[in-house]
């Protein structure tokens, strides 16, 4: 099974013995004294000893090895770690993320599937490791966080979550910082440079992820097939194993993951790398599972997330994903209006970001209207429909109040049945391919005497004459629309800050009176919108 385990026994007092398999493990380590190395070498079982099974890393503690045979050989001449100092004064601080330890140290080292990490009385750090690898590097490097203490506190705000939606405009500038060059419109993935040939060789690009991960990959498909001209496939990662989908040598395959921990992923991700795919990461976490299995990768610099539900991880995934569709088609003449427009929308980004955030009351007060209903529709069609997905999500987490997002050309496929004057609907429609298309579905649910809350651009009169209930967005390129409704979509954020707010709102509202009989006495209870109910930030288990 999958876990990470602390160990103390009374017979060994001053000792600790950690491991890890499947779940995420980290080691911080706190010392005013200096450190002899910055790399700890596994110790590795060389001898293949009586009764000792391979696969099992704690099988030796119930065999009798011989005498003149250590169970670990050392692998260099540092067997261990410690600080050059008689006293040794360090400190340890064991963890599954670097946010529950940032307080304490920013010195960490990230454990390995399978290593066993020992500390010792005197202060010694040792890190063993059963079989030798390949796969698995022969050292454990010491890493030296950029986070600060600061970015893990609420700050003015009322809820985590709140601050980092408020966060985006800054999250997605650190994204594109010393990436994007938009005096020059080159773009620049130092992480995947090596392997951009490669890519554009390919068979396909298979984007895998779990959750609001699996949106925005969702969110960028359409745009990375338009510049890319290749097949794109998005995959959930537990629908993607269960079919034992065929992968080829010539497949690209992306594991987008906030955490890079997600267990469904990882083991995608091996699935992949056995077959021979070339794999890439994209992640928001430095030294996780993911970005250390993957060929190669992306650092999102998101910053960390507290809140469960992810809000900026989510449009710096897209921007990411953005970025990437840009630098394989930057050879392209006929690609290169095209890729101008959309560097020139990625810089007014997140002053646009900041517009939309400044409609937080008007988001509030359409949230008291919606937030007694028992269910929402989310409707929307080509670079929004990822948003509407996103954006039911949301409202499905923070609320626990059901919602769908519906592809409007779907409409009258079923979906149709349920709109009546009752039914809560909220309609993305912007300036793009498919927006005729879209007023026809809003003609559709207005003639059921519905009442549709639209998100539109602001000068979208053939929009604003039909209906009464408006979120305003400011027009971007197409293709960017979408972070200004996810912030709307691959700037499609720009509606989907809109639905990050709304569903915020929603579930600070959503709160209900409790008769006490004894006490005769109304309890307000409302709901926790950085810790909904039997949800994990990082899902570390199938």
């Amino acid at each position: 099974g999958a876990f990470a385990i602390v160990c103390k026994s009374t017979n060994f007092p001053g000792e600790i013995v950690a491991s890890r398999r499947g779940s995420p493990l980290l080691i911080g380590i706190q010392t005013s004294q200096h450190i002899l190395t910055d790399d700890i070498p596994a110790l590795y079982n060389t001898t293949r000893l009586k009764g000792i099974d391979p696969l099992n890393p704690f099988s030796y503690l119930s065999s009798e090895p011989p005498m003149d045979s250590p169970e670990f050989q050392r692998s260099s001449s540092f067997s261990h770690f410690s600080v050059d100092d008689i006293e040794r004064h360090i400190e340890y601080y064991f963890a599954s993320d670097a946010s529950a330890i940032i307080e304490h140290t920013n010195r960490v080292i990230f454990l390995e599937e399978d290593d066993v990490a020992a500390v010792k009385q005197d202060g010694s750090l040792s890190i063993h490791h059963v079989r030798k690898s390949k796969t698995v590097k022969a050292e454990r490097e010491l890493h030296t966080l950029k986070m600060k203490i600061q970015e893990i506190m609420k700050g003015s705000f009322d809820y985590f979550m709140q601050k980092e939606i408020f966060e985006q405009p800054e999250s997605i500038v650190n994204t594109m910082r010393g990436r994007v060059n938009f005096d020059e419109y080159k773009v620049i993935l130092g992480g995947l440079k090596e392997h951009i040939p490669m890519m554009r060789r390919c068979r396909r690009l298979i984007l895998i992820a779990c959750g609001t991960s699996y949106h925005s990959a969702l969110a960028t498909r359409q745009l990375i097939e338009e510049l890319t001209e290749l097949p794109v496939v998005v995959e959930l990662s537990s629908d993607f194993l269960d079919r034992n989908t065929p992968i080829f040598r010539d497949d690209v395959a992306f594991f987008v993951s906030q955490s890079g921990e997600t267990a469904d992923t990882l083991n995608a991700l091996r699935y992949c790398k056995y077959h021979g795919a070339l794999t890439v990461g994209i992640t928001n976490t430095v030294g996780s599972s993911i970005s250390r299995d993957t060929h190669c990768g992306v650092h999102i610099n998101a910053g960390p997330e507290i809140g469960v539900a992810s809000t900026k991880a989510y449009t710096s995934q897209f921007v990411a994903l953005v970025m990437f569709s840009l630098i394989m088609c930057d050879d392209r003449v006929s690609m290169q209006t095209r890729r101008k427009e959309i560097i020139d929308g990625l810089k007014q980004l997140p002053v646009l970001i900041k517009e939309i955030l400044k409609q937080d009351q008007e988001i509030k007060k359409l949230a008291e209207e919606l937030y007694q209903h028992k269910s929402v529709i989310v409707m929307g069609r080509g670079f929004n429909y990822a948003t509407c997905l996103e954006g039911a999500l949301k409202i499905k987490e923070l609320s626990y109040l059901h919602s769908e997002g519906i592809l409007s050309g779907e409409l009258k496929h079923g979906p149709l049945a349920m709109i009546d004057n009752e039914m809560p609907v909220i309609m993305i429609i912007t300036k793009d391919n498919v927006h005729t298309k879209c007023i026809n579905a809003l003609e559709q649910v207005s003639a059921r005497s519905c009442q549709p809350i639209v998100i539109c651009e602001k000068d979208d009169n053939e929009v604003l004459q039909r209906v009464s209930r408006t979120l305003q967005i400011p027009h971007i390129v197409d293709c960017l629309q979408g972070i200004l409704t996810v912030i709307l979509v691959w700037l499609r954020q720009t509606t989907v800050i809109p639905l990050q707010l709304l569903s915020f709102h929603i579930g600070v509202l959503r709160e209900y009176d409790v008769d006490c009989t004894q006490h005769l006495a109304a309890v307000l209870r409302v709901y926790d919108v950085d810790c909904p109910r039997h949800l994990a930030k990082s899902v570390t288990v199938e």
